[in-house]
């Protein structure tokens, strides 16, 4: 699956000049970087799982994104200020992140309404909002791995357990990915209706 993205960043407050993301252990070599990285936060990730945090409203996704990557970027929990863009499609405008925000306030809320045996609709809001905080991506790296949390803890508020990355079970992740990238509500849907029905 194609997985190109582009940033425009011309002073390089993210990356040295090769493209290697700053970080905390100064580490210059990307391979390196992604292994360390994928080590300290699939550990985060495990603590949270063991001890969930309440979403408050969409700015816990900084909370999250913070708790993930502390070990590895200064500039965890902390938004975006390059644009970003995708296979060409470019993500929600920086300048404009508070409008967003309150765009996806309005859904947790939604979400919240619904009752906890109608898991079709529960299934639908749990989709759209993955599908706009995807197309906000808040953060110069780490949205997929934010997100998937972000909305396993949203889940859990209705007693469901939903994890869209399973290291055993490749086509769920694939899935996620192809409606992700697309805005594929019904794929979203589909996808999360299954997992909840599994739990």
């Amino acid at each position: 699956m194609e997985n190109s993205y582009q940033y425009i960043d011309p002073d390089y407050k993210y990356t040295n000049e090769n493209g290697v993301l700053h970080n905390l252990a100064k580490i210059e070599n990307e391979k390196i970087l992604l292994a360390y990285e994928s080590l300290k936060v699939s550990k985060r990730v495990e603590e949270l799982f063991e001890n969930p945090i309440k979403i408050k409203d969409s700015n816990s996704l900084l909370f999250i994104h913070h708790y993930l990557f502390q070990d590895v970027y200064e500039w965890a929990g902390k938004v975006r200020t390059v644009n970003i863009s995708k296979n060409g499609k470019p993500f929600f405008n920086g300048e404009r992140f508070y409008i967003a925000y309150q765009f996806i306030d309005s859904l947790i809320t939604e979400y919240r309404s619904i009752k906890k045996n109608n898991k079709q609709d529960l299934a639908y809001k749990l989709a759209e909002i993955l599908d706009n905080v995807n197309y906000l991506h808040p953060f110069r790296e780490g949205n997929g791995r934010t997100q998937r949390e972000f909305l396993r803890l949203l889940a859990l508020e209705k007693d469901i357990f939903l994890n869209l990355n399973p290291p055993d079970n490749k086509d769920i992740y694939e899935r996620y990915m192809y409606g992700t990238i697309n805005s594929d509500l019904k794929v979203l849907t589909e996808l999360i209706l299954e997992q909840i029905e599994n739990t």
